[in-house]
């Protein structure tokens, strides 16, 4: 999995260890909340991203609210979705750093899972495509 963080955390912009755990936060949270099926597909696909969700999974849980939450609420996103917000940022991201962050996280995921599991996973979470 390093590889794929290292690369992650390039293109994102941030901190290796940082990416790790938002890496394992994200896909832990994509395993809450879309559909078993293709996003087990899509975790399973990723060098070593079982065991990131394994690790990181649900870590910092806290409950929504704040800045984030008022912005992901005005665009519809969920409670589960600001909810990762607030964990992310209380690891220490920023706004844009999560977006960048999301943003290759889900772009890895089509090099290794395909653009179909990838896109069911996406527009199964509410308000998620808007971040991506």
């Amino acid at each position: 999995m390093n590889e794929v963080i290292d690369q992650i955390a390039t293109k994102a912009g941030i901190a290796p260890d940082l990416a790790e755990k938002a890496v394992g936060m994200i896909l832990g949270f994509l395993q809450r909340e879309a559909p078993d099926g293709p996003v087990t597909k899509m975790i399973q696909a990723i060098p070593g991203a079982t065991d990131l969700v394994a690790q990181y999974n649900g870590e910092g849980s806290t409950g929504g609210g704040g800045l984030l939450g008022g912005l992901l609420s005005a665009v519809g996103g969920g409670g589960g979705l600001m909810a990762l917000g607030q964990q992310l940022m209380s690891s220490g991201l920023s706004m844009g750093e999560i977006t960048s962050l999301a943003k290759e996280t889900i772009a890895t995921a089509r090099q290794h899972a395909g653009d179909e599991v990838v896109d069911q996973v996406v527009n199964s979470v509410p308000g998620l495509h808007q971040f991506l």
